[in-house]
């Protein structure tokens, strides 16, 4: 009258969860099972009952039955233990269906019990579970577990052992070498961790199919990436693209480089190739999201929020692309997306910026602050450094703000748009004005084709009473950039010269290119008064924000 515990075994083996669920209710109240008579089969029915309810995601059910066998497996008769121990070797694959042999393999069901608490966002508890196997136990998923677990909770130092390990197994492991180059190791560091040095003749004897040098160029790239080295991480992945046409990880890798440092338009090409090849990819589509939302492509946002929702409405990208979406309509709408973003993943960055993007929109500028250092504290981004800076100066704290673009030039020594947000705190105020000017200066020498840098200058000029110098400067962006924030400038310029035709033509242009444009709608209006005769009313958006600069004289000349 007893259930044969091979045929659970087979229908783990065959995905048939639900049967093997039900199954496992008669396995483990079968009188085989007899709890005093045969703990060891008690728990390994047990283990089998919990590898189905874990693959139907029924995680609380899982950790509770997992351990309710670890309960029974203690109190296995020593003999059989030591026996039952040495019949499973430790590193054996960790698939539910390997409990066939006839005992179970209690690193291996602590382990489980950790995946159960990581599915359910239970990071504290999962850690626990994996610091209770010991280190010569541990098999690769193990190691990887426990080196995110470590990661998470901010145990740097042994987050990486973990993560080399991995390495030292297998050097394909690429989470792994991602990981380690975001905390800071070096291409040669992780290199060296591979299995297979080279041997005399110099040659690396894992070479097969040349696949080393791919693979180091990979880790190469990783490294450039994760030191702001976006140039350099640009070209090696660039390079592995011809290597590996249409790769979709490297395609969404360039797309996400190209957004980083403002190539937009080939940034948004980019991921509309990889959602052409793969119109099912969820990674990195927020990145892909903001890019539209700042060419106002509403119509293609909305498309991409409703293929991002059928596809998976669990991951993180999902609610950031809502909530880019949401922004314009209902800006607590677009909070609370953000906010799930965040909570399905702590360590999802763009959640963490448009949240405090949306909170700096709010005029919550302290709130705001709190989520920029989130993202900050997690992988230094531009962004949020930019985030930071505009926080404080909200918050009339210069000294903070130009503590926090510094940090951006230090972290981004290559970057012009860290230059220029030194020069937007300098600007804030009136004292700092000649200072802004060399940073602006610094930052179109480093990266001549930096339109913000190129408008912030113009703005200085304009407000110093330069307008010929600031209309000098924006036409010389006009033949390369088809972007409406600088036919806008070149209007307010013109306007404010009373070239009033000029301001017309160019306002014209800004909605041309983009429809949406508050400013360029807002100008127009004004303009069409002025033309009038009519007084526009007094200016509004002119008056100079007099911040008082605690720090205004540091001598600054050494950064530039």
């Amino acid at each position: 009258m007893d259930v044969p515990k091979e045929q659970i075994t087979t229908l783990l083996e065959h995905g048939l969860y639900t049967s093997a669920q039900t199954l496992g209710c008669f396995l483990v109240s079968s009188p085989a099972a007899n709890a005093e008579t045969s703990p060891h089969i008690k728990a390994e029915s047990l283990v089998l009952l919990s590898d189905a309810l874990f693959r139907e995601r029924e995680y609380r059910r899982a950790i509770h039955t997992y351990k309710q066998a670890l309960q029974y497996y203690k109190i296995i008769p020593k003999q059989n233990s030591t026996t039952s121990r040495s019949s499973l070797p430790p590193n054996r694959s960790s698939s539910p269906n390997s409990f066939n042999i006839s005992a179970i393999n209690e690193n291996e069901v602590k382990f489980k019990i950790a995946s159960c608490h990581c599915a359910l966002n239970e990071n504290r508890a999962a850690l626990a579970e994996m610091e209770g196997i010991p280190g010569k136990s541990r098999n690769l998923q193990m190691n990887l577990l426990l080196g995110k677990l470590y990661r998470n909770s901010r145990h740097s130092r042994h987050a990486m052992s973990c993560y080399k390990e991995c390495l030292r197994h297998c050097p394909y492991v690429l989470e792994a070498i991602t990981a380690l180059a975001e905390m800071g190791a070096s291409a040669k560091d992780i290199i060296s961790l591979f299995p297979q040095t080279p041997n005399r003749s110099g040659r690396a004897s894992f070479d097969h199919f040349d696949s080393s040098r791919w693979l180091q160029r990979y880790v190469e790239a990783q490294c450039c990436i994760a030191s702001n080295d976006y140039k350099g991480g640009f070209e090696l992945f660039a390079d592995l693209l011809q290597r590996f046409p249409n790769n979709i990880h490297l395609l969404l890798e360039i797309a996400k480089i190209e957004a980083i440092i403002g190539k937009n338009e080939e940034a948004i090409m980019n991921f509309e190739k990889a959602r052409l090849i793969d119109p099912y990819v969820v990674t990195y589509m927020d990145e892909y999201a903001i890019l539209l939302k700042t060419k106002s492509d509403y119509t293609k946002l909305n498309k991409l929020a409703h293929d991002l929702l059928s596809i998976d409405p669990t991951r993180p990208e999902v609610f950031v692309t809502l909530s880019v979406l949401w922004e314009r309509k209902d800006e607590r709408g677009a909070l609370s997306y953000a906010d799930r973003s965040i909570r399905i993943d702590e360590r999802h960055i763009p959640g963490h910026i448009m949240k405090g993007n949306l909170l700096l929109t709010a005029k919550r500028a302290e709130a705001a602050v709190v989520a920029f250092r989130s993202a900050q504290e997690l992988r230094p981004d531009i962004r949020s450094y930019q985030g930071l800076v505009q926080s404080y100066l909200v918050l009339s704290k210069t000294k903070e703000a130009l503590y926090a673009a510094r940090e951006a030039m230090k972290a981004m020594p290559q970057s012009a748009k860290a230059l220029k947000l030194v020069g937007d705190v300098h600007a804030s105020n009136s004292g700092g004005r000649e200072k802004a000017k060399k940073f602006y200066e610094s930052a179109l020498r480093l990266e001549p084709g930096y339109l913000g840098a190129a408008l912030a200058l113009a703005e200085l000029h304009v407000i110093e009473g330069r307008n010929g110098d600031a209309v000098s400067l924006l036409e010389r962006y006009l033949k390369d950039w088809a972007d409406d924030s600088l036919h806008v400038k070149l209007a307010q310029v013109f306007a404010a010269t009373n070239m009033l035709q000029d301001a017309l033509s160019h306002y014209h242009s800004a909605l041309r290119i983009n429809p949406q444009n508050e400013a360029a709608k807002k100008g127009l209006e004004r303009l069409e008064k002025q033309m009038k005769g009519m007084d526009p009313d007094a200016p509004e958006e002119d008056e100079e924000n007099e911040v008082e600069d605690a720090e205004g004289d540091q001598e600054e000349t050494d950064l530039l």
